[in-house]
């Protein structure tokens, strides 16, 4: 009977102490297990512009999280044609609405075809990096290339801009996000007729370009 007794004991002191650990450890652990919510701002390049439905690298991205059993949340927030200065106008209700852990910033070569000046992509670029971590938010900068018809300076100048930005706010830098897509000898088979927009083929190498940057920081909320 005293064995018995102990025994009930010992399971009660269990208990309390499993009901301690979860009030003081729970919430904790559930805000880690807590799914990431990726923002995406873009242009025609992350809105599947001339692509079939859910066939462009940010459905894709989608599809790797949840195969690599990654929780999160993916709003593509890409339009057509958008520049900076749209993506920045756009920015601040986006990120009350959402309130996204990560945001990918995938924007700049809609003010390059236009001719905008540099530094006006430069600020653009930098304000919204600055206001999406001020909630917190880690940020992802997708750099881009011109072709050699721009100018070796301009595109230097250019290149160099999204670089400047990730290093001033701390954020990551995909360092090219057409590389091995605009930079490979058949190029022009991975792009659409515009020879502008990447084809449907080309979407998983877009993808592979910004996953190796994205992922750490997923994994580091873990």
């Amino acid at each position: 009977m005293t064995d018995l007794i102990e025994l009930h004991r010992r399971h009660c002191i269990a208990l309390a102490l499993a009901a301690a650990a979860w009030g003081c450890g729970g919430p904790a652990l559930a805000r880690t297990a807590e799914a990431a919510r990726i923002l995406v701002v873009g242009d025609s390049l992350s809105a599947e512009y001339g692509l079939k439905r859910d066939a462009g690298w940010v459905k894709l991205l989608e599809q790797r999280l949840a195969e690599r059993r990654l929780p999160a949340t993916v709003i593509n927030a890409s339009i057509s044609g958008d520049t900076t200065s749209g993506g920045r106008s756009r920015l601040p209700a986006l990120l009350q609405q959402h309130q996204p852990t990560h945001v990918v910033i995938e924007l700049g070569a809609n003010d390059a075809l236009r001719g905008l000046p540099l530094k006006t992509t430069a600020d653009n670029l930098s304000e919204m990096a600055r206001a999406s971590r001020a909630i917190g938010a880690k940020v992802v900068i997708v750099g881009m290339q011109l072709p050699p018809n721009y100018g070796r300076r301009y595109g230097e100048e250019f290149a160099g801009l999204f670089k400047q930005v990730a290093a001033e706010h701390k954020a990551a830098l995909v360092p090219f996000f057409f590389k091995g897509v605009a930079d490979v000898p058949d190029a022009m088979r991975l792009f659409q007729a515009d020879r502008i927009h990447p084809n449907e083929e080309a979407q998983p190498r877009l993808l592979d370009n910004v996953w190796p940057v994205l992922e750490p920081l997923l994994k580091a909320r873990r």
